[in-house]
């Protein structure tokens, strides 16, 4: 008999957030209202009582953060190559130069040695990246940082979750940015946050996410920055705050799912199929994927038509942005950051999810051997 489509994501709401929404459309106040302002509590709470202030996407976050560190033309963000293109897209938004810096083959976030080898005059800022939710090393990473007087806007897209030596990310550092798209951790449908220093920040990143306006007494209205229209909407935020309330339960299922999926593949693994598991970090990492790097002998592509013929559904995060057309353009091109050329060539996401089972894990498991065989 055919087994049903196993996803490689799947948000699930569950039915007192769809009431919240319907309570939400009732009531007359369907864009940046009472919700917003709730799941901003909610979130700056959990980080410790740092400001927060929620948007739209995950994406105008980093480019608004770039914005309040006065990043722009003639300066310089050192990234990774691995990574939703938004990440080094909200760098030309700003006029500013993107740097790239290759990945560390284990971890498969940004090679910290090759950061501070890239560091120049022009170097303003470094966007790390946690890839799979998986931290950098915090500790070197805000060293250098403060050592070449450098702003850190964090992308913790996937991190919502994670932690540093029992520390959240979000609760410590500089501008750190979350998503809550559909298919990270917890979901708003469409939207994100970022976590800020100071009151100043809050309030010119709220001019930043609604067209630069301040607002005052009855009738005020003033423009003095060039702003666009990033808003959350109260939907959105009803979603988030029902999503938020299962974080913590999220997180230590996904954990259970990881610990599993080791289980399974077992130690002889990457020996006897060639293919490369993640960091085995039960601490630090949400597990916001379980990611292989597939061994030479086999195209990603028809590991993944491998895998669809089992029912089962394969994501891969992240083709290499600097090979992309935008940026080849720019100059990058083959050869750059081979680890990131390696990685990205045959990078792949398993199956994991809020609702999904151990014995998913071991149909994932069994398929995945037997595409690799």
């Amino acid at each position: 008999m055919t087994q049903p489509f196993l996803p490689f994501a799947k948000p699930v709401i569950d039915e007192e957030t769809i009431a919240a929404v319907g309570d939400v459309l009732r009531s007359g106040w369907i864009t940046s209202g009472p919700k917003v302002q709730a799941f901003e509590a909610a979130l700056s709470a959990y980080f410790g009582g740092r400001l927060v202030r929620t948007f739209n996407s995950g994406t105008c976050t980093m480019e608004i953060a770039l914005r309040i560190a006065g990043i722009g033309p003639g300066d310089e963000v050192i990234t990774t190559p691995i990574s939703w293109v938004a990440t080094a897209n909200v760098i030309l938004e700003v006029g500013a130069t993107p740097v790239f810096a290759d990945i560390d083959p284990v971890t498969r976030n940004i090679d910290l040695d090759r950061v501070e080898a890239a560091i120049t005059p022009r170097t303003r800022a470094i966007i790390p990246v946690y890839l799979a939710g998986l931290p950098v090393d915090m500790d070197r990473l805000y060293d250098i940082a403060q050592r070449h007087k450098l702003r850190v806007v964090e992308d913790a897209a996937q991190a919502i979750g994670s932690s540093w030596h029992g520390r959240r990310i979000g609760a410590f550092g500089d501008l750190v940015s979350f998503s809550f798209q559909a298919n990270k951790n917890i979901t708003s449908s469409e939207g994100g946050c970022l976590v800020l220093n100071t009151p100043e920040e809050a309030r010119l990143a709220e001019k930043y996410r609604l067209q630069g306006v301040t607002r005052s007494g009855h009738d005020g209205l003033e423009v003095d920055v060039l702003g666009g229209k990033f808003n959350m909407t109260d939907i959105a935020a009803a979603i988030g705050l029902g999503q938020f309330a299962h974080l913590e339960e999220v997180t230590a299922h996904r954990r259970l799912l990881a610990r599993r999926y080791f289980a399974l593949f077992g130690e002889r693994f990457e020996a006897d199929y060639g293919a490369q598991l993640p960091v085995a970090d039960f601490e630090n990492s949400n597990w916001h994927m379980f990611q292989l790097v597939l061994p030479e002998r086999i195209t990603r592509a028809d590991f993944m038509e491998r895998m669809a013929q089992q029912q089962i559904g394969i994501g891969y995060h992240y083709p290499p942005i600097h090979l992309l057309a935008l940026y080849r353009a720019r100059g990058f091109g083959e050869g750059m950051f081979p680890v990131a050329e390696r990685v990205g060539r045959r990078i792949v996401s398993l199956p994991l999810f809020a609702t999904m089972q151990e014995s998913d894990v071991d149909r994932v498991v069994d398929a995945v051997k037997s595409a690799l065989t």
